[in-house]
């Protein structure tokens, strides 16, 4: 006897599939540091960032044409792991009555910046580092739109403070040093949360697919034009860092952005922002197994503060709202 189609699709079985499908996507964000942490030995970062967010864009165009066909738009995700102000409730679904255009450039702009810190930060420090200190982005979010005038919870303080003892533990010396590749990363984390604020700023107006494929063409377009400036060799690496530069466009941006975007479906926003932030935890896993990289106990402590004030500050995002979000 078959099983009941109405049991297979209960909410509980929908929402354990959007959570493992999260968790996988965590996963493949995760591993992508170690993309490009290869993709560092062999091309300059404004040419590796130019190559996988072209492919990255081209590879939205499947999933914009089945919305399209199906007459509807794309959930309301951002194309990055939720920041800190993630709600339970069902956000606001976004329409297509303004054009991605000028938002994706915005978006493609501080995009280019938070990407391309973070790759040039890659080439002098180590996957997992990197993983941890991009994962502050989720801290950083409240603490930056307090400066705009956003409430930040006890929670979100309390997770800074936990973190930011957890970066220095991670990433200074004995000699009481940062390395250059950490404070670029680090960079890169504060620009990282300024993308998700723009995100947040435009969806509501903007479909998310839409916008996500042109800040990537946008940001395609940017990482071109520095490649060609600042480089000697712009591109000349792209044949020994091709599987690099395909994992981070297709499979890091296509494959998991569509496994988001239909997870996100039926999740809980607070649950689906608690499994990304496991991207961190993957991205030392990867480190570990694929580049041989080690953890000291002064490092492994570091990244469970860090860890810990991520899920703080995510925690108290969730219960500190109700469903009057403004």
């Amino acid at each position: 006897m078959g099983a009941d189609p109405r049991h297979t699709s209960s909410p509980e079985a929908l929402r354990t599939r959007a959570n493992v499908l999260l968790t996988l996507t965590a996963a493949i964000w995760g591993f992508g540091f170690v993309a490009q942490r290869l993709g560092a030995d062999h091309m300059g970062a404004m040419s590796f960032n130019a190559a996988r967010f072209a492919i990255g864009a081209v590879s939205l165009l499947p999933l914009l044409w089945w919305f399209a066909r199906q007459h509807r738009t794309s959930p309301l995700v951002v194309p990055e792991p939720p920041a800190a102000e993630v709600y339970d409730e069902v956000p606001p679904t976004p329409g297509a009555s303004r054009s991605p255009l000028v938002p994706g450039l915005v978006a493609g702009v501080v995009l280019f910046s938070a990407a391309g810190l973070q790759q040039v930060g890659l080439e002098t420090t180590t996957a997992g580092k990197a993983g941890f200190i991009t994962g502050l982005y989720i801290v950083l979010v409240p603490v930056l739109g307090r400066l705009l005038g956003r409430r930040a919870t006890p929670a979100v303080w309390f997770g800074l403070v936990l973190a930011v003892p957890g970066l220095y533990l991670l990433s200074m010396t004995e000699g009481l040093t940062i390395a250059t590749g950490d404070l670029l990363v680090l960079a890169g984390a504060v620009f990282w949360a300024a993308h998700i604020l723009v995100i947040d700023h435009y969806v509501r107006t903007v479909d998310a697919l839409q916008l996500s494929a042109t800040q990537f063409a946008a940001c395609a377009l940017l990482s071109a034009i520095g490649a060609l400036l600042v480089e000697d060799l712009p591109f000349s690496g792209t044949g020994a860092a091709l599987g690099a530069v395909l994992y981070g466009g297709l499979v890091a941006v296509g494959v998991a952005y569509t496994l988001q975007v239909v997870a996100q479906r039926h999740a809980h926003a607070s649950h689906a922002a608690l499994l990304l932030s496991l991207e961190a935890v993957f991205g030392a896993l990867g480190g570990w197994l694929l580049l041989s990289e080690t953890m000291s106990p002064r490092m492994l402590v570091g990244c469970a503060l860090m860890m810990a004030g991520i899920v703080v500050s995510l925690r108290g995002s969730e219960s500190d709202r109700g469903p009057d979000r403004p």
